[in-house]
This record gives C-alpha cells, structure tokens and sequence, in this order.
C-alpha cells in the first residue's frame, strides 16, 4: 500500500500479476525486481558488524501487509544465523504512529509474539479500527496484553523515542508503500516490485547473498 493510498480500501484490489516461469529462472534484476539505494544506510542504523540488515516495512491495517504476514513469518524462521531480522511499523501519518505506538508498547511489555497476529486479525477479520490511543489499548487488552502496562508502555519516552527511530530508518530505506523489504543497507524490494509476495522473498533471499559479498 503505498504512502499517499493509505486511507483508500484496497482490500478488493489484487497486486500485479506474478511474473512467468522464464523470469523465475533469471536473477533478479536491479530497476526491476530490487532497487539499489543511491546511499547505503549509515552504521547506526544497522546491526552490528557480520549481521546482515533485513527489515519488514509494514501497516497493520494494510491488507497486503495482512496477506504477507504468515507467509514472511515462515521465511523468516528459516533464516540464516547472521541475518538480523525485525519488523518495522510505518509511521506517514499520525493515524500510521498510532500502529507504530502499539507495536512498540507491546513489545516493551512483552506481549508482541502473543499478540502481533491477533491485532492483524481484529483488523482484517474482525473490523477492528486503529486510528487512535483508544483503539490501541483495546486491541492490546482484547490479545491479552495488561492494560495498565500497556498504557504506560505507550506513552513512554522509550516507546516514543524507537518510534522516531523507525520512521528515521523508513526514510533512509526509501519507504513510500507497504509492505517492503529492506535489505543490508543497500536494496529494497517489494511485492509490486518482484511480482507477488512469495517472489519478494526470493528477491529478498537473492539480496541477502549481494549482501552477505559485500
């Protein structure tokens, strides 16, 4: 869902068509599949040294981001040892900080593998809203997160500071829709990039070994 979209319903709407098997068999192209970044992300931004950067632009109320979860989440188990993985919420909007918000204060609590799946599925099945404070605490409470904790985790300098953090590292990547991929500080691709979601993770696998050869 690109930036300037967000508020359109999208769920009808289909990503573009997978590329054919020919294209299968071809390494990905740069300005086609993947786009290398003119700047490569500073060190800070990154992981240590021998990690190699992969992190997962997303919307919880993006259906697409809905889409990709379960499949980006079996990928990701099967990671190799020196990949750093994270999942990064997007932060455009004040509504898209209220996501960022309620990512953030789950994790600071604890709570984010118990409830990561279950605030997609308040939103996409059951018509849940996120636009503000409210919503996100009762998402939270609703996937079994404490209130009191969450509330405080939410309105913390901590939660406020790794949202601001976020939407820095979104910019270096060139973040204009989710969800994206970026990869080693240097590329970033896409579903609407490499054709489908399950051909952005073979992009993303090829990436990593671009990356992994410095």
């Amino acid at each position: 869902m690109k930036r300037r979209d967000f508020s359109i319903q999208l769920a009808g709407l289909g990503l573009a068509a997978a590329t054919g098997k020919a294209a299968h068999a071809q390494a990905p192209a740069e300005g086609r599949q993947y786009v290398k970044l003119a700047q490569p992300l500073p060190a800070s931004m990154l992981p240590p040294p021998g990690k190699i950067d992969v992190s997962e632009f997303f919307w919880y109320e993006c259906p697409h981001c809905n889409v990709f979860e379960p499949l980006l989440e079996a990928w990701s188990k099967r990671l190799p040892a020196e990949v750093a993985f994270r999942r990064v919420p997007v932060g455009f909007t004040a509504r898209h900080q209220v996501g960022q918000k309620l990512y953030y204060a789950l994790e600071e609590i604890g709570a984010l593998e118990m409830a990561h799946r279950k605030i997609f599925a308040a939103i996409h099945t059951q018509g849940q809203r996120l636009i503000s404070e409210n919503d996100a605490v009762a998402l939270a409470t609703a996937a079994g997160a404490d209130k009191t904790k969450f509330v405080d985790a939410y309105r913390s300098f901590q939660v406020n500071t790794k949202a601001a953090k976020a939407r820095q590292l979104a910019d270096a990547y060139k973040v204009d829709g989710v969800p994206l991929l970026g990869l080693g500080g240097r590329y970033f691709t896409s579903a609407s990039l490499a054709g489908s979601h399950e051909r952005a993770l073979q992009v993303a696998d090829y990436l990593i070994q671009l990356a992994r050869k410095g």
